[in-house]
């Protein structure tokens, strides 16, 4: 008897599991009425860029990206979005979500799933709602996935520094390169 209530109270939570994915979108910002997407800067870099890890011209924004955004991201606090505490690349696109109820969202998506986001009506005056932020472990897998060349030529790029200066040899370079692709390449 124990068992079998305990065995149906496993199969009750892993069911309640599986119904609410670990990253399920925003409510308030449903894809089905989203009427338009505009990317206003699809490729922009802040103070925080690091050329040793990403150069930001190698990322590029798209409307995949946004919609892939509003299906995943989660919101978090500003002390968790933070770059001061968090991993940056510096790097952001910029894009206005237009939804069929005339609300717009003005969004700011790094390829790390860092997402910033502001609520305009549809005269692009701020609405009462204030600023949001939001992490999106799915959209950084996918977009680092698209990345790896980019990745792969900011380590060539860092270890090349390195030889120069004289601190590593050209074989160790060359070595730690070959392991960081691998890395990389693994699924």
């Amino acid at each position: 008897m124990i068992k079998t209530k305990y065995s149906i109270a496993v199969s009750a939570l892993a069911a309640a599991a599986a119904a609410s994915p670990a990253y399920a979108a925003d409510g308030r910002y449903p894809v089905t009425y989203v009427q338009k997407v505009e990317i206003t800067h699809p490729s922009h870099r802040s103070a925080w860029e690091n050329k040793d890890f990403l150069d930001c011209d190698d990322v590029v924004l798209t409307e995949e990206d946004v919609f892939y955004a509003l299906r995943y991201m989660r919101r978090i606090s500003w002390k968790s979005y933070d770059p001061e505490n968090t991993d940056t690349t510096g790097c952001e696109g910029k894009a206005l979500v237009t939804f069929k109820s005339g609300k717009i969202l003005a969004m700011g998506i790094e390829p790390t799933g860092r997402i910033s986001a502001g609520e305009f009506d549809a005269g692009m005056k701020p609405t009462t709602s204030p600023p949001s932020f939001y992490e999106c472990d799915p959209c950084r897998q996918r977009k680092m996935a698209l990345l790896k060349d980019a990745l792969n030529r900011a380590d060539e790029r860092r270890l090349k520094r390195l030889v120069a200066e004289g601190r590593i040899s050209e074989v160790e370079a060359e070595r730690r390169l070959n392991w960081v692709r691998d890395q990389r390449d693994k699924p």
